[in-house]
């Protein structure tokens, strides 16, 4: 891989308090721009997912992902380039009503993006474009010829393209340690 590459680093850990501050001084002090952040339940119950995007080299990411996991709070993290994750990223755009429809184009705009109106008043018209940065970034522009007076996107989701989550293995592998070493203490004991 090469030295400036996307990577998507995925932490597991239960929510707590200030773990976030924690994990983005990792990145902090090693110069590293956080290009995208999101926090979310995982499909694990009462286990949370940071989704964070950073460019940097293999050896860096490498590095970054063992501080990470040296949190007590951490359970597992994880890191992938592109080709090992499926994601995207949601945009809203606000844009004033009167503009769009003096256009002409609104209807065709909005399909050619394939863009959801989630609002729209005779002041403003909300609209909702989920996909990758480059298409919600074109979505912007286009809309930007009749005045956007909001833009916000959300940092990257993203999940992995194998069968489970990672995390799941790694937990369901600890049991397992956990139960055999327990076994062993029992028969240590016994004997």
């Amino acid at each position: 891989m090469e030295e400036n590459t996307l990577y998507t680093v995925t932490v597991y850990s239960e929510n707590q308090v200030g773990l976030l501050n924690q994990v983005s001084i990792i990145f902090t002090r090693r110069n590293l721009n956080i290009w995208s952040l999101s926090v979310s339940s995982s499909a694990i119950e009462g286990i949370h997912k940071f989704t964070i995007a950073c460019r940097t080299s293999k050896a860096m990411i490498e590095k970054v992902v063992k501080q990470i996991e040296k949190r007590i709070d951490v359970i597992k993290a994880f890191y992938y380039t592109d080709d090992d994750i499926i994601y995207q990223e949601i945009a809203l755009y606000k844009v004033p009503t009167d503009k769009l429809l003096e256009c002409g184009e609104f209807e065709e705009l909005v399909r050619k993006h394939n863009a959801k109106i989630l609002e729209m008043n005779s002041t403003f018209t909300v609209i909702q474009k989920s996909g990758h940065c480059q298409e919600t970034t074109a979505l912007f522009n286009d809309l930007n010829r009749y005045g956007v007076l909001q833009f916000v996107r959300s940092g990257r989701v993203a999940i992995t393209k194998s069968k489970v989550e990672h995390v799941t293995n790694f937990i369901e592998e600890q049991e397992i340690r956990r139960i055999h070493n327990a076994r062993e203490n029992e028969k240590s004991i016994v004997e």
